[in-house]
């Protein structure tokens, strides 16, 4: 069973939940992949840490990880792009594969995105200073291009905001501008690296969506592709 790192934030999770499952093919309960689901909203705030304004949540993230372990998860995945500024120290003496929001992103990239392409990133401000995809998309061959501080203050930051208070559908409104903004700077795909963005566009059922990589999303194929492939390894050593 998958261990899912979460509650940064709990609608974001159950979004990953609702993918995991919208992705699995599946004619009856038990073709699902088994989750182990810790939504835990307590964990230390991300962006602050980063940026040096608050406590680092990684003890925090280091319990939930070995507690999901201990109760029998045989993968780890965490809907959080943010926190993924510590998937190093998660993923060192972990004893079993921690799957990355970041490759399965840029997995999917390769599908939609000619080496050489621009690519918006959407995400707080603690995700772009922090460059969590930065290194992976130019080690890829793609450009970066990220939000000015206008977008961010005015369309992004607010946008993910309204998504934590529950405020979907006005959160959709400015997160499609801030996508719109990049997409008119040359992005040719954006990614929607904060896990609160795709509820926002959803929300608004955004015709940008289709320009858009959705980070959950593609963490919920990467989990449902991990877990068909060990399901198959294991009925090969049977």
């Amino acid at each position: 069973m998958i261990g899912v790192l979460g509650g940064m934030g709990p609608l974001a999770t159950a979004d990953f939940f609702q993918k995991v499952i919208a992705e699995t093919p599946a004619t009856a309960d038990a073709d699902h992949v088994p989750l182990l689901i810790q939504s835990d909203p307590r964990i230390s705030p991300r962006p602050a840490a980063i940026l040096g304004e608050g406590r680092s949540p990684l003890p925090e993230l280091l319990a939930g990880r070995d507690r999901l372990i201990s109760a029998g998860a045989t993968a780890l995945a965490m809907p959080c792009n943010t926190a993924h500024y510590w998937y190093a120290d998660l993923a060192e003496g972990c004893s079993v594969p921690f799957l990355s929001i970041v490759d399965a992103s840029v997995d999917e990239l390769s599908l939609r995105a000619d080496i050489g392409a621009s690519i918006g990133i959407i995400a707080t401000r603690a995700t772009l200073a922090a460059r969590v995809f930065d290194s992976a998309l130019v080690r890829s061959g793609y450009t970066v291009i990220t939000p000015d501080e206008n977008v961010m203050d005015n369309l992004v930051l607010p946008g993910i905001a309204l998504v934590k208070a529950g405020e979907s559908m006005r959160a959709g409104a400015l997160i499609e501008q801030a996508v719109q903004a990049l997409l008119n700077r040359g992005a040719r795909v954006v990614v929607l690296a904060c896990t609160e963005t795709p509820v926002a566009l959803d929300a608004l059922k955004s015709p940008l969506r289709l320009h858009c990589v959705d980070s959950t999303a593609a963490l919920a194929r990467y989990c449902v592709a991990w877990w068909r492939a060990s399901q198959a390894r294991s009925r090969v050593a049977t």
